[in-house]
């Protein structure tokens, strides 16, 4: 096989928060007075986010909402399911917090990452992102010195389909210019990157520290330092 292009996710992939969310969370709303759980946050977060991504999916663009908005009122109802109602407080809280997760300071690169990227660069692929993620992503890439590895970013938001839609692998593989058998796609969700990609006809390898029944262990690699070694011998 001919590998020409090499598509990442990102979230637990390259990159992941510094602290849960729920963390993240008290830390703001404690420097404004409030004293809220972190364990109850990160579960009201979780709660909130599968709920409002199942009625509101990726970000409600097909209903007219933008992701900033989506992501103000997630972070919102997170805080009052967590017991704080008062508006003049949320708004501007959840504002607060929208900025502070496009910043690197609430992010950090996997272990294995940098070596990772610049491992495959060298063996000659063109890189870029697939990612279910807002229009952050490309800053938040640049701030954590990560952006230079790829030719392009490729978002849910900007794509207008989240994973495991097949569309926006095929719109990747439109932007990279190759054809779906001379591409591979590395993530660590079995259904939105590892199923995704081969439905939509590329190659794929799961990003996961533990073995998995329904995937080839030649299709898993367990951390970063194996993707050269394993790329290498699929070029062969």
């Amino acid at each position: 096989m001919k590998l020409k292009l090499l598509t990442w996710d990102v979230k637990d992939t390259l990159l992941r928060l510094r602290l849960p969310v729920g963390q993240q969370y008290q830390a703001e709303a404690k420097s404004r007075g409030l004293q809220v759980d972190p364990t109850a946050l990160e579960a009201s977060f979780r709660e909130v986010y599968r709920t409002h991504w199942r009625l509101f999916p990726n970000y409600g663009l097909s209903q007219g909402m933008t992701s900033h908005r989506w992501w103000l009122d997630v972070v919102s109802q997170t805080f009052r399911l967590s017991g704080i109602q008062d508006e003049k407080i949320l708004q501007p809280l959840a504002e607060r917090l929208y900025q502070d997760f496009s910043t690197a300071e609430y992010w950090e690169v996997l272990p294995g990452a940098r070596e990772a990227l610049q491992g495959c660069g060298e063996l000659g692929l063109k890189m870029a992102v697939i990612s279910n993620f807002d229009r952050r992503l490309e800053d938040i890439l640049r701030l954590v010195g990560l952006d230079g590895h790829f030719d392009f970013v490729l978002t849910s938001e900007r794509a207008g389909v989240a994973k495991p839609d097949v569309g926006i692998f095929h719109k990747a593989l439109k932007l990279g210019d190759v054809l779906p058998q001379c591409a591979v796609h590395v993530g660590d969700n079995l259904v939105n990157d590892y199923k995704a990609a081969r439905h939509a006809g590329m190659f794929s390898l799961l990003f996961q520290r533990r073995l998995m029944a329904d995937v080839p262990s030649d299709h898993l690699i367990q951390s970063l330092d194996q993707l050269v070694p394993r790329l290498q011998g699929t070029m062969k």
